[in-house]
């Protein structure tokens, strides 16, 4: 299960909304070996496409270096979808090489009649995914 600050949580679908028709992505960050998100770090995405996100790589670099230096790794690796659910594309489980994040998808195109942004949590590890609650505090 993740559990989310409603302000994280918050800041992860402005930042979809805002980079909407493009794709959005970001990490959250938190205290390495806790599994708790802290610190919202949204990033750019290269491609600038509504279909696909890459992270640039000397901002990778710069992220994972930053996270060293602060005890901290990605907690949250999220997302947007622009015109489909919110659900692991297979490019997007090729890519997931972090078996210890929360993969955060969220979507900006009403798939389910419940509005136009769907916020769920995956974890993906050796290609498989699986969906887990999600739980919104106001404060851990």
């Amino acid at each position: 299960m993740l559990t989310i600050t409603q302000a994280l949580h918050d800041q992860i679908v402005a930042h979809a909304r805002k980079d909407h028709p493009d794709e959005a992505c970001g990490v959250v960050a938190g205290p390495a070996g806790t599994d708790r998100p802290e610190r919202f770090i949204p990033m750019l995405n290269a491609a600038r496409s509504p279909t696909f996100y890459e992270f640039d790589s000397t901002d990778l670099l710069k992220l994972y270096r930053d996270l060293d230096d602060r005890d901290e790794e990605p907690v949250v690796i999220y997302h947007s979808h622009t015109a489909t659910e919110a659900y692991p594309s297979r490019t997007d489980i090729s890519y997931a090489n972090e078996p210890g994040a929360h993969y955060v998808l969220v979507s900006t195109a009403d798939t389910d009649g419940a509005g136009p942004f769907q916020f769920r949590s995956f974890r993906i590890v050796d290609g498989e995914v699986t969906e887990e609650e999600v739980r919104v505090v106001q404060a851990y």
